[in-house]
């Protein structure tokens, strides 16, 4: 391992770097058991992927490993998408350092003015995201687990709340 003078941010190896795009930086690194995992200003890295910021729903850190879960586009719907928990991958961190702090900020920070709402037979959460390089914001719902997001009523319902939320908040 590689560390700059008087305390400053490690260097992350070179055999250890991703396929990282023009505009991608690294902020943090930690080994994990055969790989390393790699917060950039654009997303998670671990094996030879990279997960988006506004792609992963959950982060959470339990002294020993990371475990994210990415969400799963369920829909596409006009303004928005409908979004679901996929598979959470646990990432067994042997040099964690500062990836779960830097994990956790870029996740919370990507998510602007949650709230939830009742809908026929159920409720959701809606919310807008910061996707990196990209203007604006990005619409997206999680249904409550029972609520069926193809009932035409929710979806009506749904619509509304979106287009309320966009007026109130508008794209900044």
């Amino acid at each position: 391992m590689k560390f700059r003078l008087f305390g400053g941010r490690r260097v992350l190896p070179v055999e250890r770097r991703p396929q990282l795009s023009a505009d991608e930086r690294v902020l943090a690194w930690a080994a994990a058991d055969d790989d390393t995992v790699v917060a950039t200003n654009l997303g998670l890295w671990w094996g030879e992927q990279r997960t988006g910021w506004h792609r992963i729903d959950k982060a959470v850190w339990d002294g020993e490993a990371l475990v994210v879960t990415p969400a799963e586009i369920v829909a596409e719907r006009a303004g928005y998408e409908v979004v679901a928990d996929g598979t959470p991958i646990r990432l067994e961190l042997t040099d964690p350092h500062h990836l779960p702090h830097q994990v956790r900020l870029r996740v919370t920070s990507s998510v602007q003015q949650p709230q939830h709402h009742e809908l026929p037979g159920g409720g959701a959460w809606i919310f807008a995201r910061r996707v990196p390089g990209v203007d604006g914001l990005s619409w997206t719902v999680r249904y409550d687990q029972g609520t069926d997001g193809d009932d035409p009523a929710v979806v009506a319902a749904t619509d509304q709340l979106i287009a309320a939320a966009r007026g109130d908040l508008g794209d900044l």
